[in-house]
């Protein structure tokens, strides 16, 4: 493994970051207090050529590899966990089974209008009583003539509400025999009878995201947008999530990393007792082992992204990532706003954001307890 990154890397770390600097952070504050939802920003991700960031040009993308997808991600994060979310939930969980299990039909019709960023779409597995049980689904979908039919619901849904969703790849039940089930993705377009979206409001973080509940009340699609083989959904979705992991990691990354930077420049210039308090011993040490923390989270982060791009087992080394990144965030942004003090609890204060966002990020794709089960089967245990 080369530890070096690669020009192309730094390049799309220095584009985004000048994006995110110049674009995202002057609106982040508002947004999030309003709970809108920014089409904007989300067109100029596109632009940016960082929705399907790593597909191949025939279908839209820019062609790079999911190491480069994972900087940008950081590099948003750092800025908006928000935006952030936008990103991730869309190419790891959005795009990434039609592009991973579609015919080449389905990635020919979906695909180029969702590398654009006009077009968002969602990842329809988490309901009501089935989290982190994702084979406690009740959604079904049933074969009537040449349709499935669909009736259920999913809730918490990233970008399954906005306007410019196109569309969300469904988890069903199409099998029930009382003790075993089986599972089907479904390819549900947004304008389909019977299909309703309804955004969720009062969330403590992300705030400018979208986070949805999806019904679905006698959902007639066409036989053909089953995605990949019928029984296979599970399958399909929970090797989805294994790298959307990444991405919350990458946004753990990126959220630490910001709240570092934040708390350093304000430990140097805050002064008590007629010194900056960066020199008291117990804020230099707190800042020591944040940045301690962030370059082995960093390190083991890319590493696990070279074995994805290297085309070798990595369902371990994503659950590690993502347990650990989202838990030095935590972290980082809990001793960034002791080093603020009472100024880390006003909203005038970034830091308050980070404080907020960061808390999510333990429990989407996983929670930590259920990435540590499946760290636990992978050694043995």
């Amino acid at each position: 493994m080369d530890y070096n990154i690669s020009e192309e890397h730094q390049n799309i770390r220095s584009i985004v970051r000048t994006f995110a600097e110049r674009e995202i952070k002057p609106a982040a504050q508002s947004l999030d207090e309003g709970e809108q939802f920014s089409y904007e920003l989300t067109k100029r991700m596109g632009e940016l050529g960082l929705m399907g960031i790593y597909l191949p040009e025939k279908y839209g993308g820019a062609g790079m590899d999911y190491l480069a997808y994972i900087i940008a991600v950081e590099e948003i994060a750092r800025i908006d966990g928000s935006q952030a979310a936008t990103l991730a939930a869309h190419n790891s969980l959005g795009i990434g089974p039609i592009y991973n299990y579609g015919t080449e039909e389905q990635k020919l019709k979906y695909l180029p209008n969702l590398c654009t960023g006009d077009g968002l779409w969602s990842f329809g597995l988490t309901e009501p009583e089935a989290g982190s049980d994702s084979r406690a689904s009740k959604t079904t979908a049933i074969e009537i003539d040449n349709e499935w039919v669909i009736n259920g619901s999913k809730i918490f849904i990233t970008n399954g509400s906005v306007k410019t969703c196109r569309g969300t790849t469904v988890q069903t039940v199409t099998k029930d025999n009382g003790t075993q089930k089986e599972f089907t993705t479904i390819i549900v377009e947004t304008n389909t009878n019977g299909f309703t979206q309804q955004r969720m409001h009062g969330k403590m973080m992300w705030r400018a995201s979208d986070t949805a509940q999806l019904f679905f009340d006698n959902c007639s699609v066409p036989k053909e947008n089953i995605l990949g083989a019928k029984g296979q959904g599970s399958k399909i979705m929970l090797q989805t999530l294994d790298a959307g992991r990444l991405s919350i990691a990458a946004m753990g990354l990126g959220c630490a990393q910001g709240a570092y930077e934040m708390a350093l420049a304000y430990a140097k210039e805050r002064t008590q007792f007629g010194k900056p308090i960066a020199q008291f011993q117990a804020n230099a040490f707190k800042l020591a082992d944040m940045a301690l923390k962030i370059e082995l989270a960093r390190t083991f982060l890319y590493k696990t992204c070279w074995l994805k791009d290297t085309h070798q087992p990595f369902s371990k080394e994503a659950a590690m990532a993502k347990l650990y990144c989202s838990e030095i965030a935590k972290e980082v942004a809990d001793n960034a706003v002791q080093i603020f003090g009472g100024y880390g609890l006003m909203k005038e204060y970034n830091i308050e954001r980070f404080y907020r966002d960061q808390r999510l990020l333990q429990i989407g794709e996983g929670t930590s307890e259920i990435q540590r089960i499946v760290i636990a089967k992978h050694i043995g245990c």
